[in-house]
């Protein structure tokens, strides 16, 4: 029997590209229509925000411990969180979650070091791309990254929270993070990680310029596979 998976969700799209990749990934590995117990709880986006403008991390976990422990009254084993940014207070949820847990990061570096990947290009919100999640997560792996400069960095995020978390996809914005990827390629960066988790549902891999690592989908797969090895 497998682990019944809990989803604390932060973003909407995300969370969503997460869900539907346990159910896809589930089929793949335990046949048609199945897939893992899934348990999903959401506080709104604009909560979590006021916090992390704030940089207020602990009012973050808190947010994030509502979420866990209503996950784990619902019968969940353990729980993932399909938003890179929320991920800076990891170290505050972890020791006083209900229930163990995955790292999206962590989970991205683990692929990242199996494909043999020695220098990542990092986008996401600028929270993300300035602070420490995968910075760390990448050092304890040996793997170098690179961020992009400072006016990249905040056209980047006006495209996440304007347009992506809306479910705005648009050309112009797919043309723009295609040359920021370029110019990464061309620092010879070998891989890029989509480390905002709804920034594949913009970028598909064939359109970059680069090998990428879809965090969403990676951390999506991870679950499954847990879930089912137990």
């Amino acid at each position: 029997m497998s682990l019944h998976i809990g989803i604390v969700a932060c973003s909407t799209e995300g969370a969503a590209l997460c869900y539907r990749t346990i159910s896809l990934e589930g089929a793949q590995l335990l046949g048609p229509h199945d897939h893992p117990e899934v348990s999903l709880h959401s506080h709104s986006l604009a909560k979590y925000m006021r916090c992390v403008r704030a940089n207020d991390w602990a009012g973050v976990a808190e947010i994030m411990l509502s979420s866990a422990d209503r996950l784990a009254r619902a019968g969940a084993d353990f729980l993932i969180c399909p938003d890179n940014t929320i991920h800076q207070a990891f170290d505050l949820v972890e020791h006083r979650s209900p229930r163990p847990w995955l790292h999206i990061a962590r989970e991205v570096a683990k692929e990242a070091k199996r494909r043999q990947f020695k220098r990542l290009a990092v986008l996401g919100t600028r929270y993300l791309m300035e602070g420490p999640v995968y910075r760390e997560a990448l050092k304890a792996a040996g793997i170098e990254y690179r961020i992009p400069a400072a006016e990249q960095r905040a056209r980047i995020d006006q495209i996440i929270m304007d347009e992506l978390v809306n479910a705005q996809f648009l050309p112009r914005s797919l043309a723009y993070y295609v040359e920021v990827i370029r110019s990464f390629q061309d620092e010879g960066c070998d891989a890029v990680v989509l480390g905002c988790t709804e920034i594949p549902l913009l970028v598909p891999p064939e359109s970059s310029p680069l090998p990428t690592l879809d965090s969403t989908r990676l951390l999506a797969k991870a679950a499954v596979r847990k879930a089912i090895e137990g």
